[in-house]
């Protein structure tokens, strides 16, 4: 008797959107979303501006991905993170992707607007670089490992 052949799926790679201006906090999530087997590919621009540049696939970004997830920090000087949120949400092509906040400001007043204009997460960016690490691993788990995206 011979035993089905079990099929696995074939990854998929998973393209994010990194919307983040401090080089030191984008060299860290790159270094520990680029680790382990997870097939990823992230995707950086430095503020809200770009950022709708490339969701919109845009001038330099004409012939951008479209992502499976933005990793979104709310503090730019052009365009800041919570207008880019209301953009993506009020978008009909864009508002199925999911897009987790990750910032540095802990304000009450983020976090409600944040999950008010439909955010899938809102994370407060540790100091320490050992629990920001951590956090990001667990970021890094929960949506690429758990969670099933919506197809691009």
């Amino acid at each position: 008797m011979t035993s089905p052949i079990k099929s696995f799926p074939t990854p998929h790679l998973i393209e994010i959107l990194l919307i983040e201006d401090d080089d030191d906090d984008v060299f860290l999530m790159q270094r520990t979303l680029e680790t382990d087997r997870i097939l990823n590919r992230i995707h950086r621009v430095q503020d809200g501006v770009e950022g709708m540049q490339f969701l919109r696939r845009e001038g330099k970004f004409a012939e951008a991905v479209r992502p499976d997830l933005i990793l979104l920090d709310l503090n730019f000087p052009r365009m800041d993170g919570r207008q880019v949120l209301r953009k993506i949400k009020e978008n009909p092509d864009l508002k199925l992707i999911p897009v987790v906040v990750l910032t540095t400001s802990d304000d009450e007043r983020d976090v409600i607007e944040s999950y008010g204009h439909q955010a899938n997460s809102y994370v407060t960016k540790p100091v320490d670089l050992i629990q920001f690490r951590d956090v990001l691993q667990t970021i890094k788990d929960y949506w690429f490992s758990v969670v099933k995206l919506p197809p691009t």
